[in-house]
């Protein structure tokens, strides 16, 4: 089928310059963005939603840790015993 699309310039440049790299021609890449942008969704939806797991944990921070603690990477550092930790 024959049609005719306005794309910007900036992007139908990129475009024909990638086309180019790849040696096809924009229409080829064109389609194959098209397809690809219209069996995403779906292969998507197949997918089971993330569920973020949740601690069932009740004691609370360990003895001797206040809440203030854990705002200070040093302190964090210290209660985990390894100094040379990136945070």
């Amino acid at each position: 089928m024959r049609t005719t699309l306005n794309l910007d310039d900036r992007l139908a440049r990129r475009a024909k310059q990638e086309a180019a790299q790849r040696g096809t021609t924009l229409t080829a890449l064109v389609e194959a963005g098209l397809r690809r942008e219209l069996d995403g969704p779906r292969r998507q939806a197949a997918r089971e939603p993330f569920r973020m797991p949740v601690s069932s944990a009740r004691a609370g921070l360990a003895p001797g840790v206040t809440p203030e603690d854990l705002l200070s990477n040093a302190r964090i550092r210290e209660l985990l015993g390894d100094d040379d930790a990136v945070l």
